[in-house]
């Protein structure tokens, strides 16, 4: 059997009859992973702006969770420490309450192939419910708000969060230990990390 190369798994994504809409359009799957990563953040999906701009995490949603890392845009793009699989890799499309969800079975079928090829990783941030549900194998009935409260029981392989999105201040204001005590762990965690 040959060996998986990042480029061989790119080829076959496109060429994924479930992405053939995409592949028709000339959209390329979104996402950014190399050898050298030691910090994978699983989100949801690219959105319409992140699609156009060709560019994970370009909107204010990545401006919020920069702030949350406390990484310069700069840092978050340019090093080699940090890979983006979102749980789909194009943009679903829009619902009647924002973006539609990231595709079921898109991640369980990509992500343990781009796994295996970082073996680094020494932390998963996993941003918003489904990749949170879908990495922690918690059912449905378990809060969002109750797993990232609890965070530490899944340290230090994983750290669950909210999703960063403008919708989500409110979310934030009602739930001041998120920034108290949630953000600082989560910003020293990756800090010693990209220090080496």
């Amino acid at each position: 059997m040959k060996k998986d190369s990042f480029a061989a798994i790119f080829a076959d994504i496109k060429a994924d009859p479930m992405n053939a809409t995409y592949e028709q359009q000339g959209i390329d799957p979104l996402y950014s992973v190399n050898k050298q990563a030691k910090i994978v953040i699983v989100g949801q999906a690219p959105g319409k702006r992140a699609e156009e701009s060709g560019l994970y995490w370009n909107d204010p949603s990545g401006d919020h969770l920069r702030e949350w890392l406390n990484v310069s845009r700069e840092d978050f793009y340019h090093r080699s420490e940090f890979a983006i699989l979102p749980m789909d890799f194009y943009f679903p499309g829009k619902g009647k309450s924002g973006d539609l969800p990231p595709r079921k079975g898109f991640a369980e079928k990509w992500h343990p192939r781009l796994l295996q090829l970082m073996p680094n990783v020494e932390l998963t941030l996993l941003v918003g419910n489904y990749a949170v549900h879908r990495y922690l194998q918690q059912p449905s009935k378990v809060s969002l708000t109750e797993i990232v409260q609890h965070y530490q029981d899944y340290l230090p392989e994983y750290f669950p969060l909210v999703h960063p999105s403008p919708r989500n201040r409110i979310w934030e204001r009602k739930n001041p230990w998120f920034e108290a005590e949630v953000i600082p762990e989560l910003q020293q965690r990756v800090a010693k990390i990209l220090q080496g």
